[in-house]
Order: C-alpha cells, then sequence, then structure tokens
C-alpha cells in the first residue's frame, strides 16, 4: 500500500470554514481506534518515528508544517525513498500513512498542531516501542529547511542507519 493523499470538500463563509477529516466507512480495511494531537513551536522538529503495524492519517489543525515520509520496508523497491508535503490547515488535507513507513514534521509557524488518527491490530505501540530514525540521516537524503532543528532528547539520541 502507498501513501494517500485525501483532499475533502470545504464549507466557507465569513465566520471561517468547516470541514470533514474522517468518515466511517472511508476506508473498508482500516479501523481507526486511537487519536493524538502534537503541539510544536517553530523550529521543533518530531520525527523520523516508525512502527510496522500502524496506519497514520494525518493532518493539520492549526498552523503549518512540513510532513515527511520515508519507506522503511526493506523489500520494497523504494526502500529509504521518502515523499514530503506542506501541510497548512488554511489548505486542508491529510495524508494516509501505512505501516513500515516513517514519519517526522517539522512546525513552519509560530505554533502548529498535528492531529494522528492512528489504526492498530493489538496495543497501541507507543514511543519505546517505536524506531527512531536520525532526522538527517544521510541516506534518506531528505533536504529539510533548516539546520538546527529543536529536537527531543529522543530524536537528538536517534543512531544513523
Amino acid at each position: 500500500m502507498n501513501i494517500k493523499i485525501l483532499k475533502k470538500s470545504i464549507f466557507r463563509d465569513r465566520r471561517g470554514f468547516l470541514w470533514t477529516t474522517w468518515e466511517k466507512g472511508n476506508f473498508k480495511n482500516i479501523k481507526f481506534n486511537h487519536d493524538k494531537f502534537s503541539i510544536s513551536k517553530k523550529k521543533v522538529l518530531r520525527g523520523l518515528h516508525c512502527d510496522f503495524k500502524s496506519w497514520k492519517m494525518i493532518t493539520c489543525v492549526y498552523g503549518k508544517f512540513l510532513l515527511v515520509a520515508v519507506n522503511m520496508k526493506k523489500n520494497s523497491k523504494n526502500y529509504l525513498k521518502h515523499k514530503k508535503w506542506v501541510l497548512d490547515y488554511k489548505k486542508p488535507k491529510m495524508i494516509l500513512v501505512p505501516p513500515y513507513y516513517s514519519n517526522g514534521h517539522l512546525c513552519l509557524t509560530k505554533t502548529c498542531i498535528m492531529h494522528y488518527k492512528w489504526s492498530y491490530k493489538g496495543k497501541y505501540i507507543d514511543a519505546k516501542n517505536q524506531k527512531t530514525y536520525r532526522w538527517n540521516d544521510p541516506k534518506f537524503k531528505i533536504k529539510w529547511p533548516i539546520k538546527k532543528p529543536i529536537l527531543s532528547k529522543r530524536d537528538r539520541s536517534a543512531r544513523y542507519l
């Protein structure tokens, strides 16, 4: 399965706008069962994080961020290749990231809020059981628009492949 980009219709008027992120039946084989929000300030980079069981539907609720997804499936012809998108709450879209893809995001505005909708079988795979990859590993060939992001201890200590 590849990454999917989903765009929904948006209702706009003088008050603002309204859009639907997800409806039951959107995906027949994916059962979402966990939601998270990530709130970051400008220059915060979170990731690259991965597990091999979870689907993640990612959207921007506020602000703007750069989302990067890297294929970590060793037997894939696209192994270690990445895709990236700028997600902006003013131009709503969702990115559906399948298992075996690591993902990371860089906050580009004063504040950004990201929403993850997770699907997994069994117990939730928390940070201590996820893989963490070095955000600037040269094997990924990601051109981040920043040299010195703000990183967590987990992301600072991630090893190169």
